[in-house]
């Protein structure tokens, strides 16, 4: 009788049919899965007719209960909230509800290099990986970015990932373990997923850390208040590597008359700001994190020179778009948090139009009041309720306009900017007021640029 047990397949149910629940899907079938898929909405085309070609049963447009209650274990998509009815009842089961991510790590035995934090963690996974590609590397990029951790564990196998990870995603990791972890920096965002208390954001953060031994790497910057505080209070097993652009270090990375120098292993490596590809204060952090793994890696000097040199920004990120009669666009659609928009204001020169405004997640826009008095000479809002904008700036600029549209914004904007002013979408807010997410909004934004 104990036979028929044994070969019974586990079964596991993914929620949420995007890049990374599919991927998941197209692994635990290759793992000789029982696999059934669910989506709350409408799954896109290309990943149905993958899961159509692969034989994969889903659903889409409602989860069965039935069909997930009996699940051995559960792979939930990072953005679908806790507290939905399916999720509860998983729980009062106590059926093991786990992440793409997690599953993945089963199922290699590569190196992971996971980078987070609140701002600069895409620009600084592509910097690595664009560093460990022109090393030779045989390397793969994943987690928020580009592929699925697991599509490229089924397909790929490769023997390095550098791996950018949400919060939301580090929520989900209980044996995951990073060779080599980057905190970039913590400040306040998403802050209605963690009962509005900064601790538990943070906390949330350094799951990066989480099973690191003596043999792995924790590296972060030791400028970020949010960090140090928690640093002092955790135990990580990990060598931890600091970076600065505020004071000198004997060991790490440290800026001192324009240059940034790395310190490690008795190993010296410095380099000019001026020859960095990217600019402003908080991609010298960003060079430098990058900068840390390659001396890590033992990459030649040349190596990671070019790398910083050649590297070429991810799109909607302080994107230069066209200069259109003597004023410059850039599109920072990707700046989603007041942060985000700080770093944007700050390595931008004046004059400037801002172009703000969008969903707003409980904004306070005190931090930005000195950045905006000093160089902003009017603000474009583009969203359906701009009041918050109004109130926080009205004695900082000369004038403020409402607009409903990326063409009406970009018309406006140009209308009344004068040669050599710079236009600067920065929404410091959510897109989905008005746009499908922060991409849609961008490309719209390009488009009435060029349309000009």
């Amino acid at each position: 009788m104990e036979s028929h047990n044994m070969n019974k397949k586990k079964r596991i149910v993914i929620l949420g049919a995007g890049e990374s629940g599919t991927g998941a899907a197209i692994l635990a079938m290759q793992q000789g899965f029982e696999v059934f898929l669910s989506d709350h909405g409408k799954i896109k085309d290309k990943y149905r007719n993958e899961l159509l070609e692969l034989k994969i049963e889903f659903e889409e447009g409602g989860h069965s209960e039935e069909k997930i209650l009996n699940a051995d274990e559960v792979i939930k998509s990072p953005g679908i909230p806790d507290h939905i009815a399916v999720i509860q009842k998983l729980r009062e089961k106590k059926i093991l509800i786990t992440n793409e991510i997690e599953f993945a790590s089963r199922y290699t035995d590569a190196q992971k290099i996971c980078i987070t934090g609140t701002n600069g963690k895409t620009t600084t996974t592509l910097l690595i990986y664009h560093m460990l590609k022109k090393a030779g590397f045989h390397v793969g990029i994943g987690g928020n970015v580009g592929l699925s951790f697991a599509r490229q564990v089924a397909y790929e196998k490769f023997k390095y990932y550098v791996l950018e990870l949400s919060s939301f995603q580090l929520d989900g990791l209980t044996e995951f373990k990073a060779e080599v972890a980057i905190l970039c920096n913590i400040t306040p965002d998403h802050l209605d997923r963690y009962d509005y208390k900064i601790e538990n954001y943070i906390a949330s953060k350094f799951r990066v850390a989480r099973n690191q031994t003596e043999h792995d790497y924790f590296i972060y910057c030791s400028d970020d208040a949010f960090t140090m505080q928690y640093l002092n209070t955790v135990e990580i097993q990990s060598k931890k590597i600091p970076f600065s652009i505020k004071e000198k270090l004997t060991e790490g990375a440290y800026k001192e008359n324009d240059q940034i120098n790395i310190k490690y292993n008795n190993q010296e490596f410095n380099m000019h700001i001026n020859e960095l590809a990217l600019v402003g204060q908080h991609n010298t952090y960003n060079s430098m994190a990058a900068a840390i793994v390659g001396q890590l890696y033992n990459l030649r000097k040349e190596t990671i020179r070019e790398s910083l040199q050649d590297f070429e920004n991810v799109e909607h990120r302080l994107e230069f778009v066209a200069k259109v009669g003597g004023i410059e666009f850039v599109n920072d659609s990707k700046a989603t948090n007041v942060n985000s928009t700080w770093y944007a204001l700050e390595c931008a020169d004046a004059p400037l139009i801002w172009i703000a405004g969008g969903q707003d997640k409980g904004n306070d826009y005190t931090l930005l009041k000195p950045l905006v008095r000093e160089k902003v000479k009017f603000i474009v809002c583009l969203g359906k309720d701009n009041r918050k904008i109004h109130e926080a700036f009205m004695n900082d600029v000369d004038m403020i306009i409402n607009t409903t549209s990326a063409k009406e914004a970009v018309q406006v904007a140009y209308r009344f900017a004068a040669k050599g002013d710079k236009v600067m979408l920065s929404p410091a807010c959510a897109s989905f007021d008005l746009f499908e997410n922060y991409e849609d909004r961008g490309r719209q934004f390009k488009k009435a640029v060029r349309d000009l």
